[in-house]
């Protein structure tokens, strides 16, 4: 059982990410199936929910490349990618932060350890790219910041041997879960609830209304085939209007992102299941 594994090793997000749900957990607990046999997070980003669910079969997906690389190097090369994050670590400074930004890695290993180091060192775990693609975030200022931590990567290794990962559009998912022992859990750019919040492009990709209706058809498609679904979003009229069908549950959650620290503390999201 989770209870009897000393707090330090329990399975947990290695990656600092904007919206990730392990604060919310305890809210979501009661609304997670109780049965299901596998598990799908189309939006895996600091894949929170699966680190706590420990799922013993999961198709995790996300369409940012440089995430799923990274993934994939714990999931298979996690003592490599340890010596080089070691390395990283050792070498850190604000010169050093930008010349490993503009760098342009070659290997898989030597890239998932860049973006670890990128993703602890930058301003408030941000991940944000330019039109180019190239990640454009500013160094954070950390006194010591978790670069190198063995024993979160070590047992987020030991979770991910057996889950499949995947570049993918959330819209692939439709090729797998299809019947009522598919769990699917949805956690999307959110729709802004204002302008100064318009940010929905974590990757190069956007995610604007137009995505956030394609996003609830796909929903609607899984429910129809009994698959159990749930979604996190915005709390905005939107969202609530294009999700009426389903259970809508207020979930409070802490803003952390803004860089006006007057203007972070707790907002409502909601949280929406099929079931």
């Amino acid at each position: 059982m989770i209870s009897q594994i000393p707090k330090k090793t329990c399975p947990r997000p290695f990656l600092k990410w904007a919206g990730g749900k392990s604060r919310l957990i305890q809210q979501y607990q009661q609304y997670f199936p109780t049965n299901y046999q596998t598990y799908y997070e189309p939006f895996l980003g600091g894949g929170a929910v699966f680190f706590h669910l420990r799922p013993t079969k999961a198709i995790l997906t996300d369409i940012n490349t440089d995430l799923i690389t990274t993934y994939r190097c714990v999931r298979d090369n996690v003592e490599e990618l340890i010596e080089l994050l070691q390395k990283h670590k050792n070498l850190h400074n604000r010169e050093y932060y930008y010349e490993v930004r503009s760098d342009v890695q070659s290997t898989d290993i030597e890239k998932a350890a860049r973006f670890i180091y990128l993703n602890k060192t930058c301003f408030n775990g941000l991940y944000r790219v330019n039109s180019q693609g190239k990640f454009n975030v500013p160094v954070g200022k950390y006194k010591n910041p978790g670069i190198c931590q063995e024993d979160i990567l070590k047992i987020a290794s030991q979770e991910l041997s057996l889950a499949e990962i995947k570049q993918a559009d959330f819209t692939e998912v439709l090729k797998y879960a299809k019947t009522s022992d598919d769990f699917v859990f949805f956690d999307p750019p959110y729709c802004p609830v204002s302008q100064t919040s318009y940010f929905t492009a974590y990757s190069r990709y956007s995610f604007g209304e137009t995505q956030q209706v394609q996003l609830r058809d796909v929903f609607i498609e899984l429910a129809k085939c009994g698959v159990k679904v749930m979604l996190s979003n915005s709390d905005c009229e939107f969202i609530r209007n294009i999700y009426s069908n389903f259970n809508i549950q207020t979930i409070t959650a802490a803003r952390s992102i803004n860089p006006n620290p007057k203007k972070r503390g707790n907002i409502n999201e909601v949280l929406v299941t099929s079931y």
